[in-house]
C-alpha cells in the first residue's frame, strides 16, 4: 500500500511516520509512505502558498495554485481524501475500506481552509476525524494513516490483535490486566486466571458488552439494542459467573 500526504509542514508528519509502527512498516516495505511539501512547488522569492480569501473576512485561504502544481507533478495514488470537517466522519468502517485500496493520498488543509476550487475540481472526497476544529489537518491525516496502516498484513506483530479490539464488532473492547495479579488490594478477575479459556472467551464477550452500554450506548442503539443471547450474558456477568459455569 501507498499512501501520499501532502502538507505545508512535512517534517512533522515525517518525523511521526519515522517512528514506532509505522516507522517499522515503513523500513520492512509493507507500506510506501510518501510526505510533500506543498511550498516546494509556489512561486516567488517567498513560496507563499496562501492569501487573502475574496469578500473579505478573517483568516488566510491555502491557494488553489500550489496545490494543484504538487498535485500533478507527483501524480499520486487516488482517490485523493481533503482531511476537512465537511468530510465522512471517520470511523473503523471507513478505515477498512481505506486498507482494502492499493493506496491514496490525504491533503492537509491549513488556514481558514482551501480554495473551493481544489474541493471541486482536484480532490476525490472529503474526510473528518470528528466535530473539532484543528490549525491544520496535519494530526488528523496521522490519525487516519495509523488506523489504516495498522490493518495492513504483516505490520501488526500479532495478526489477531486487530480482531477483537474496540468497533471490530461494533462494540468497545473488554477490559485488560496484567501482572502483578493482585495491586495496591485490587486483583486481578478470578476468570481471566482459572485456565478455563471458554469461560474466559464468555466474560470478555460479556464485558465488552458491558462498558459498551455504560460508555457507549449508542453503538448498541445503531444496531438495534441488544439480542436475547446478549441480554443472557449479562444476566450471567451480573450473576457472578461460577466456575464451570
Amino acid at each position: 500500500m501507498r499512501i501520499d500526504v501532502f502538507t505545508i509542514f512535512p517534517e512533522l508528519v515525517e518525523h511521526f511516520f519515522d517512528g514506532s509502527l509505522l516507522g517499522r512498516a515503513k523500513r520492512s516495505g509493507s507500506v510506501d509512505l510518501r510526505v510533500h511539501d506543498i511550498r516546494s512547488t509556489a512561486q516567488g522569492a517567498h513560496r507563499s502558498v496562501d492569501d487573502a480569501p475574496f469578500g473579505g473576512g478573517p483568516g488566510m485561504v491555502l491557494a488553489p495554485g500550489p496545490v494543484f502544481a504538487i498535485v500533478e507533478s507527483v501524480q499520486p495514488p487516488r482517490p485523493i481524501y481533503l482531511l476537512s470537517p465537511a468530510g465522512r466522519r471517520l470511523d473503523q468502517a471507513v478505515v477498512e475500506d481505506l486498507c482494502a485500496l492499493e493506496g491514496f493520498s490525504l491533503l492537509c488543509g491549513r488556514y481558514e481552509g482551501v480554495d473551493e476550487r481544489v474541493v471541486d475540481h482536484l480532490i476525490d472526497g472529503e474526510l473528518s476525524v470528528g466535530d473539532v476544529v484543528l490549525a491544520g489537518g496535519e494530526a488528523a491525516a496521522l490519525v487516519v494513516v495509523e488506523a489504516v496502516v495498522r490493518l495492513v498484513p504483516g505490520v501488526m506483530g500479532n495478526e489477531d490483535s486487530t480482531l477483537e479490539e474496540s468497533f471490530s464488532t461494533g462494540l468497545l473492547e473488554y477490559p485488560h490486566y496484567t501482572r502483578p495479579g493482585s495491586f495496591r488490594g485490587w486483583d486481578v478477575p478470578e476468570v481471566l486466571i482459572s485456565g478455563d479459556h471458554g469461560r474466559i472467551a464468555r466474560w470478555r464477550r460479556a464485558m465488552a458488552l458491558k462498558q459498551t452500554l455504560e460508555k457507549r450506548p449508542d453503538l448498541l442503539d445503531a444496531r438495534g439494542g441488544l439480542s436475547s443471547e446478549e441480554e443472557a450474558l449479562l444476566a450471567w456477568l451480573e450473576s457472578g459467573p461460577a466456575p464451570g459455569s
